[in-house]
């Protein structure tokens, strides 16, 4: 994907630049509630980029003030299950760090797999499996890349470590451990959640990986929050739904607010 006319028309709508970028998962969209004097562009209004097409996932780029500090926020995300190609999925982040962000924030939701780890929790990321088996980083180099990333910490362990930190100051209780993302867009099966436990995953999901993979790729430091919506399948006797998934978003984004807004002053 071409992003030079996609950076000047973002360029154009924005008002200033964003110190960091945001990226909400499925149900998390009332973040955008936390902004002040909020400029919003719709990913379709970006050249190269299409609409959301997920429930839970409002499709625009949102610039404003969280905590005082100029946020880049994307309301929604693209996901290689919709058919979209890597380039596609991770193009918000490529564009934000063009715009000048010094590090990325990135919320998901998640199916829990370990018994520690139920619905309704908060999972620090520090480390992730790639099951998705597609990279954005895959062709020629792109511009302030690294052809060859190390990926040996992928999640910065300051910004983890200010997260704790932050989550222990509110009483937030927060775990930590292993995203496995997937393609999707079937949720998993029994046999599948068995093999990611033993491969050493706390929740799955189907996103989130190939954002981090073109952040790592052109040296942002990355931090990323994972909601525990369900419990992976296997676990429940109760039919997996992507409106559950919603409504856990719904229910604990008071919660993740908190920290976020918490968060936002320590993010370089």
């Amino acid at each position: 994907m071409e992003l030079d006319d996609a950076l000047t028309a973002l360029r154009r709508r924005l008002p200033g630049t964003p110190d960091a970028l945001v990226v909400l998962g499925s149900g998390l969209g009332p973040l955008v509630a936390e902004v002040v004097d909020p400029v919003k562009v719709p990913f379709a209004d970006v050249p190269g980029l299409p609409a959301a097409g997920v429930a839970g996932h409002g499709g625009a780029f949102v610039f404003g003030r969280v905590s005082g500090r100029p946020l880049l926020l994307q309301a929604g995300r693209f996901h290689l299950y919709e058919g979209h190609s890597p380039e596609v999925v991770s193009a918000p982040v490529r564009l934000a760090a063009r715009l000048g962000v010094k590090s990325v924030l990135v919320t998901n939701a998640a199916g829990g797999i370990r018994r520690t780890v139920p619905p309704g929790s908060l999972v620090l990321v520090e480390d992730h499996l790639n099951l998705m088996f597609r990279s954005p980083l895959v062709g020629p180099v792109m511009e302030g890349e690294d052809r060859f990333p190390d990926m040996s910490a992928p999640y910065d362990p300051d910004l983890r470590a200010s997260v704790a930190e932050e989550a222990r100051r509110l009483k937030i209780p927060l775990h930590q451990g292993v995203y496995a993302g997937v393609l999707g867009p079937s949720y998993e099966t029994p046999s599948e959640i068995r093999m990611l436990e033993r491969m050493g995953a706390h929740v799955v999901g189907m996103s989130t990986v190939p954002e981090v993979l073109a952040a790592r790729s052109g040296q942002l430091p990355v931090v990323a929050l994972s909601l525990v919506t369900n419990w992976a399948a296997g676990l429940s006797p109760d039919p997996l739904n992507h409106q559950e998934v919603l409504e856990a978003g719904e229910r604990a984004s008071k919660t993740v607010r908190r920290l976020v807004r918490a968060v936002v002053p320590r993010l370089p």
